[in-house]
């Protein structure tokens, strides 16, 4: 690879022992244990840098080290192998990368890599929060359970300008004065860069738009207005967090979900009281049909919506009927 990514201003060991390194490596990077050849005394090397809300590092073992973790937690990796090769196990499936090509790790997934002895990475950690906040930012639907990478491995050839990006990203983390609002930018383009170049479960439809999972939710509403709707149960409908549902209503109907939700009970309550074929026994029980538990709050909803008290509306149904009678 052409572009330097982090150099000898970044330096932390050289020429260290491999057990050293990864201690640092657990205190910054990730936690993980290495497994290293008994009869072998490697010499491994570290750069690093924070930027920002993310952290940067370049590593070699000098060894062919095996590297295990149960999982990342709250963080993503991704990960640039810059030369010898790397092997990562997926449960039964072993897969070999190449100089150039990229790895991306979710927060939950079981890391085991193994260096060959001339292997040098450089790795960029990226947290949760970050990755979240940017959809929220976007307008984009945050998935139920958080955004995931479910393609994992990619050529940085087809990732357009990222590789010049992440040099630019190491050139500004080693300015002898860190600006903290410039950090702050390219770390939200990294975030958008990988959001837009890989393959995730995050749909970024815009707050112009409404989505699918929208419709889909206030279709489902619209035909069980009698039934308890909970949020957490319209999020899974949506296959979106809570957090994001309400996100979902802000943006396409500019209000919470129980908000709307009364206000389409309220609704049909209307229509069943201005529609002469419907019948109603009572106002109590077509109110407790849907939901209104509390009539004296039932009515002033009622009257705040509709411009009049639902025993007036009734009222005037009864008398046009009797007039047309």
């Amino acid at each position: 690879m052409h572009t330097p990514l982090l150099g000898q201003r970044s330096e932390v060991f050289t020429q260290a022992d491999p057990h050293a390194v990864s201690v640092y490596v657990n205190q910054h990077v990730g936690s993980h244990c290495i497994q290293l050849p008994r009869a072998s005394r490697p010499l491994a090397h570290l750069s690093h840098r924070s930027f920002a809300e993310l952290d940067l590092c370049r590593i070699g073992y000098g060894a062919a080290v095996r590297v295990v973790s149960p999982a990342l937690e709250r963080f993503f990796h991704l990960q640039v192998l810059l030369q010898g090769h790397c092997l990562w196990r997926r449960g039964r499936d072993e897969h070999y990368l190449a100089p150039g090509e990229l790895l991306l790790i979710n927060p939950d997934d079981p890391v085991d890599l193994t260096y060959s002895a001339d292997c040098e990475k450089f790795i960029v950690k990226v947290p949760v929060r970050l990755l979240d906040g940017l959809c929220e930012q976007q307008h984009w639907a945050l998935p139920e359970g958080g955004v995931r990478f479910l393609e994992h491995r990619y050529r940085l050839d087809d990732l357009h300008g990222l590789v010049s990006l992440l040099g630019m990203v190491c050139q500004e983390a080693e300015e002898a004065e860190p600006q903290p609002l410039v950090q702050a930018h390219y770390t939200q383009i990294v975030a958008s860069k990988l959001l837009s170049l890989t393959r995730t479960n995050v749909n970024p439809v815009t707050g112009h738009e409404r989505p699918l999972n929208f419709e889909r939710v206030v279709d489902y509403i619209d035909h069980h207005l009698g039934d308890e709707l909970g949020s957490e149960a319209l999020a899974r409908l949506a296959q979106v967090s809570v957090r994001s549902l309400y996100g979902l209503f802000e943006r396409n109907a500019c209000t919470t979900p129980a908000n709307y939700i009364r206000q389409r009970r309220l609704a049909r309550v209307h229509a069943c009281l201005v529609d002469p074929t419907c019948k109603v026994r009572s106002l109590s029980e077509l109110a407790m049909d849907y939901g209104f538990l509390h009539l004296g709050r039932f009515s002033e909803s009622y009257r705040k919506q509709f411009g009049e008290l639902p025993s007036d509306t009734l009222k005037r149904r009864r008398n046009g009927l009797a007039q047309n009678g």
